[in-house]
């Protein structure tokens, strides 16, 4: 006996009429999934395996532009992770970046980018989620990617969930690039959103992420004594050759399915839960990735 993870019960759990989250995405359509776009996905290789990454085109061209340049450069490679918080993010990038004797040539890639913190709302497909939200007016999902927006100023941005990608900057709005990023690991830090360019979010390979050994230093950064894990490559899903490819696919946020989705975890009816919470925290709603099943 004892707590159940989310996710085990199946659709023969519910009370007839009130779907599990399985038993919705067990009859979505083929056309209420999405494959990832090869010009905006990262493959991240680790010792541990391989982490896929979907940038946000949308939210930080800017960034996102950079970003690629940088990956095909290969700038990352044979860099490291440099600091793991607990509770917090895994943070990645050059150790000696801050020596200009020493740092790794972005190249063609620029040092500095104007800061992309939100953007217009108007022309975004956005999911509303129905229970408002702490950070903003509204919360919700667009693209794939858990967001927030103030109808009163037309600004949309990126919400810093687990899983969400972001560009380290040092203190000026215009000081990031791309060549220093983060993930988050620990419990939303919602508190700094629209205080930094959210780039992505990872969809495959959190595990490999949020699993290192945390850092000694101050902000869990890795001090003289431990061993930065290193990255192995950095790559564009556009520049692997496709039988190397992961082949991925996102429940679109969209639909019909995702709103269903939605409210199977607001009111949970898998026989194991009595209280069904009747609300949902944006951070809480998954967005189910799968392997595309092969055509014929």
């Amino acid at each position: 006996m004892g707590l159940i993870p989310g996710g085990l019960a199946t659709a023969a759990d519910a009370p007839a009429g009130k779907p599990t989250m399985q038993a919705v995405i067990d009859a979505s359509a083929a056309s209420d999934w999405r494959a990832l776009d090869a010009e905006n996905t990262l493959y991240m290789e680790l010792p541990g395996g391989r982490v896929v990454i979907e940038l946000a085109q949308a939210f930080a061209p800017l960034h996102v532009a950079n970003i690629r340049t940088l990956v095909r450069q290969k700038y990352f490679d044979g860099l490291a992770i440099l600091r793991v918080q607990d509770n917090f993010v895994t943070q990645w990038g050059d150790p000696n970046a801050e020596d200009p004797k020493t740092a790794r040539t972005l190249g063609h890639a620029k040092a500095t980018l104007a800061a992309e913190f939100s953007r217009p709302a108007a022309g975004l497909p956005f999911t509303v989620l129905p229970d408002g939200d702490l950070y903003a007016p509204e919360a919700g999902f667009s693209n794939g990617f858990p967001a927030a927006r103030d109808p009163k100023t037309g600004e949309a941005w990126l919400a810093h969930c687990y899983g969400t990608v972001g560009a380290g900057r040092n203190n000026e709005p215009e000081s990031g690039s791309g060549a220093e990023l983060y993930v988050v690991i620990g419990h939303a830090p919602r508190q700094l959103d629209r205080n930094i360019a959210t780039v992505g979010r990872v969809v495959k390979g959190m595990e490999l992420l949020a699993a290192l050994p945390r850092g000694n230093g101050a902000a869990g950064f890795y001090d003289k004594d431990q061993a930065k894990p290193p990255i192995i490559s950095v790559r564009l899903a556009a520049d692997v050759a496709a039988a190397e490819r992961s082949p991925l696919e996102i429940l679109r946020t969209d639909t019909a399915t995702f709103s269903a989705l939605i409210e199977s975890r607001r009111n949970r009816s898998d026989a194991w839960y009595i209280h069904p919470a009747g609300k949902i925290d944006l951070c809480n709603v998954p967005i189910p990735v799968r392997e595309r099943k092969a055509a014929g």
